[in-house]
């Protein structure tokens, strides 16, 4: 046993079981698992997990594994693989990021914790087994690369912290001034939290995996409770896009899992569970439980934060779960989720494209902008296509509550341009480059005078009990335009024209989409008339991409200038 679970409160005995069979199954499932070199998170990051699942099942009192010799030495054998991964300057190769520090830290912070596990274990597990070999390899390991992680930057919001984090474990294991002084030099920067409670990057992924972990261990080794602060107001922003069937929303995000229609809360157990028996909360001890409802996702990382932090063995208070019905508005991400028994609903309308005025990796891109959830039926994403100069689908400008509805609006322009004045001319016809927003020629657009045609949109969510109402109002040219739902897989339409790939448009008549015994409705006033596909705009279609969803969509099509209406309702089956 590691350290004592805690004598001085009372242990849940079957939250510990869990975790403890888990990693157990964890370890077996290690004889099946593919080569580190084919790891989706490259050698060196999977390497150390695996070490650290093995090293904590060894130490885990009354697991399949304690105390299993084998165990201890399949770890000595990651451990050396990552020796021997590590080059000249102390990082490390393998995975897309060649000598990365932030990427290393990942793989240090598991180092770290490994080392510490061996340094808490009794002296026979400690001295006498294959993991005085492991310590004594993953020492020299910390070792070179402390310099490189003392001199490295970084490339996203989130490295900061992990690298951060990474370093305090040095310091853990050996102190030293120069770390220290390297960690408040990144943490004077002040975390990038906002007011509404989401790190900048407004990402689930990376909030679970690496900002919240890299905070609480910050606060620990450094005993600094105001960074555990900060992950409290993020869990406590979290628990508001937590959904009923386990996912946390994404569709504000500025990173990768922004493109997907759900993230699980399990990987939040340990934050959820921690700060729920630290700071007495009941609703973060019910998300704790959704986040585990389903088994302990990454036994590795849970179990060795059990054994190194018997906060988290403790009983957790009662939970809470989150009243219904209730409203929840994240001014800064301008995200609304609307709950209700019977549906929830999400409104969205923060996308950076408008401002940027480009697609980007780091921006919030998704033109998603309303989901609902009734029962197994679940809409994952509306969407409304239309054909303006290329500047793809409609991404709100703006947000706004009006009474119990809420407001989208979004003002495009496309241009037409004049001849260059005479001062402008060249008789060579060699004038700049310039992107004008859309497009980019050698036609020096900001010299020239342009004729201006605009396209404004006003979407207006009116929540119901049973749903949603939208009144989509344009003024500008006459164009078509399409309103796309797409649906989780799993249902069928009954009703609306087939199109073919699962696909339907809704005209006259109501359509359903039907899963088991639950459906959404979906009526309209729309002509029907325009295309029934979706336009994912210029800054797509140039290079051959899209960010198109698959699978069953229905569409609802007309044409601009006017206004149409759109019903969507939890039906019985």
């Amino acid at each position: 046993m590691v350290t004592r679970i805690d004598g001085a409160h009372p242990t849940d005995d079957a939250f510990v079981s869990r975790v403890v069979a888990a990693a157990d199954d964890a370890v077996d499932a290690l004889d099946d698992a593919p080569p580190l070199a084919r790891a989706p998170l490259g050698p060196h990051r999977e390497a150390m997990r695996r070490a650290k699942l093995l090293v904590a099942a060894f130490l885990a009192p009354g697991g399949r594994q304690e105390g299993d010799t084998g165990s201890a030495a399949r770890a000595l054998e990651f451990a050396r693989a990552l020796r021997e991964m590590q080059t000249a300057s102390g990082l490390f190769a393998g995975g897309d990021n060649l000598e990365s520090p932030p990427d290393s830290g990942f793989t240090i912070n598991d180092v770290g914790d490994i080392l510490e596990l061996i340094a808490r274990a009794p002296e026979p597990a400690r001295c006498r087994t294959p993991l005085a070999d492991v310590h004594e390899v993953l020492h020299r390991v910390i070792r070179d690369a402390t310099p490189a992680l003392l001199a490295g930057g970084v490339h996203t919001p989130n490295h900061r912290w992990e690298l951060a984090s990474a370093l305090a474990r040095v310091l853990r294991h050996r102190p030293d001034e120069a770390v220290r002084a390297r960690i408040d030099e990144w943490l004077a920067e002040g975390v990038d939290i906002d007011a509404d409670g989401q790190y900048s990057e407004r990402s689930a992924n990376y909030a679970a995996h690496v900002s919240n972990p890299a905070l609480l261990a910050l606060g620990d080794i450094l005993r600094r409770p105001d960074l555990h602060d900060v992950v409290e107001r993020n869990l406590a922003s979290t628990l508001e896009l937590i959904h009923p069937d386990g996912s946390v929303e994404t569709v504000h995000s500025r990173r990768q899992d922004q493109r997907e229609p759900a993230f699980p809360v399990a990987p939040l157990l340990v934050p959820f569970r921690r700060l729920a028996v630290e700071r007495g909360r009941g609703d973060f001890a019910w998300a704790a439980e959704v986040a585990g409802r389903d088994g302990i996702a990454e036994p590795q990382t849970v179990l060795a934060d059990v054994l190194l932090d018997p906060v988290l063995a403790r009983r957790a208070p009662d939970p809470v779960a989150p009243p219904l019905p209730r409203r929840a508005m994240l001014e800064r991400s301008r995200l609304v989720v609307d709950r209700a028994p019977d549906r929830d609903l999400v409104v969205y309308g923060g996308s950076d494209v408008p401002r940027m005025r480009r697609i980007r990796s780091g921006l919030a891109n998704n033109p998603t902008f309303l989901r609902m959830f009734a029962g197994g039926a679940v809409l994952t994403s509306v969407r409304l296509s239309r054909d303006f100069f290329g500047l793809g689908p409609f991404r709100a400008q703006r947000l706004v509550e009006d009474g119990d509805g809420i407001r989208l609006e979004e003002r495009l322009e496309g241009a037409y341009y004049q001849p260059l004045a005479p001062a402008d001319r060249r008789a060579d016809g060699d004038y700049a480059l310039v992107d004008e927003g859309r497009f980019a020629a050698q036609m020096a657009f900001d010299r020239r005078g342009a004729d201006r045609l605009a396209l404004t949109t006003t979407i207006t969510v009116r929540p119901a009990a049973d749903g949603v109402d939208l009144e989509i109002a344009q003024e500008g040219p006459p164009l078509p335009w399409a309103l796309e739902l797409a649906f989780a897989d799993g249902g069928s339409f009954e009703g609306g024209e087939p199109l073919g790939d699962g696909i339907v448009r809704v005209g006259a008549d109501p359509a359903r989409y039907a899963v088991g015994g639950h459906a959404i409705e979906v009526s309209t006033d729309a002509d029907g008339s325009g295309f029934a596909r979706y336009r994912p705009g210029e800054d797509y279609e140039y290079l051959g991409g899209t960010d198109a969803l698959a699978g069953p969509r229905a569409y609802v099509t007309g044409r601009a200038p006017g206004a149409a209406g759109v019903c969507l309702r939890r039906v019985p089956r």
